[in-house]
């Protein structure tokens, strides 16, 4: 341990799977940064849906990951393993973690580690990695959307939609949103998108008519089952449908065959944490080369709903859970 790190730190540690209350903060030892790793001082982690499921036992963590949940943070560099290039201690980053983010030090492979770009704050850095890498990866390389397009992005207040939203102005792509409520729909409209009240209108109807009767060409969901049908109906001809979500449930029945043929669809998704490193290192080094030129320059920054402190994290996962965010939740450490 270099003598200017503490032994120990402060982590949110899940007691036993259940509700927020079941996060507890703990001291726990300093971890030490293995060959190829990069240990962070943490100075803000951002908060995700896959914690909340994670907190709840129904996330499964995959093998050897860290059970610590949080999977974004920003800080410094503290500390490097063997064979690590680039990185030095004392480099402002951010990074997607494997688990871990939700304490005073963490521990990433460095292909997941970037620099925070120029005049972007250490909140808004922690909340990048984790919804940049599931939109870029899914909606951008699975789904290849690309200019002149269309696409429907589900959940368009979430952390994950106000990504797809901006990267979607940001790129050319036409998007159409749906939340619930008003103020919601507001929010959509100023980040350059088209929202669909899904509460008073059918995102079918609403996408159809606008297009002509042509359709989404590509569809990012986080819904599922309950969405599936409505969805395939939804999209345009060689249209791709993303799925990186089942908050509707995760079987769908009595699935229409005969549209997917007739539209020559395509129908994926991707979960993020399951893959290897050596992805997650493609994505980031797509990221910094694609974005982070348009990050530096003021574009495409997080929307920060609310920020809570480490040891209020229970909190955090209260006002995730309640629905009401528009944007990410960020830990501040």
């Amino acid at each position: 341990m270099p003598p200017s790190l503490p032994a120990t730190m402060t982590e949110i540690h899940i007691s036993s799977p259940g509700k927020a209350d079941v996060l507890i903060p703990r001291q726990a030892p300093t971890p030490q940064p293995r060959p190829g790793e990069v240990l962070i001082q943490v100075r803000a982690a951002g908060v995700n849906r896959p914690d909340v499921l994670q907190r709840e036992g129904s996330y499964p963590i995959p093998p050897g990951a860290n059970p610590i949940p949080g999977l974004e943070v920003a800080g410094t560099v503290a500390s490097v393993g063997d064979g690590v290039t680039g990185l030095s201690v004392g480099d402002e980053v951010c990074a997607l973690t494997n688990g871990g983010g939700y304490a005073e030090y963490c521990v990433v492979p460095a292909g997941q580690v970037l620099p925070i770009p120029a005049g972007v704050s250490m909140l808004q850095a922690a909340a990048i990695p984790e919804t940049f890498f599931t939109v870029w990866a899914n909606l951008f390389q699975l789904g290849h959307a690309r200019r002149g397009e269309v696409a429907l992005i589900h959940g368009g207040t979430s952390g994950i939609g106000t990504t797809a939203l901006m990267l979607c102005q940001e790129f050319g792509i036409r998007a159409f949103a749906t939340a619930g409520g008003r103020e919601k729909c507001e929010a959509i409209r100023e980040l350059g998108g088209e929202p669909i009240n899904y509460r008073q209108e059918s995102f079918v109807e609403v996408v159809l008519a606008k297009t002509e009767g042509r359709g989404a060409d590509v569809i990012l969901d986080i819904m599922g089952a309950a969405y599936f049908a409505d969805n395939l109906t939804t999209l345009a001809r060689d249209g791709r449908l993303l799925l990186i979500g089942f908050l509707g449930g995760g079987t769908a029945e009595h699935v229409n065959l005969h549209a997917i043929m007739a539209k020559r669809a395509v129908i994926t998704g991707s979960a993020m944490r399951p893959r290897s490193s050596q992805e997650k290192a493609a994505i980031a080094a797509s990221l910094r080369e694609q974005v982070w030129p348009a990050l530096a320059q003021g574009r495409c920054l997080p929307m920060i709903h609310a920020t809570y402190p480490l040891t209020r994290a229970a909190d955090a996962h209260r006002e995730m859970e309640s629905s009401q965010h528009i944007g990410k939740i960020v830990l501040a450490v």
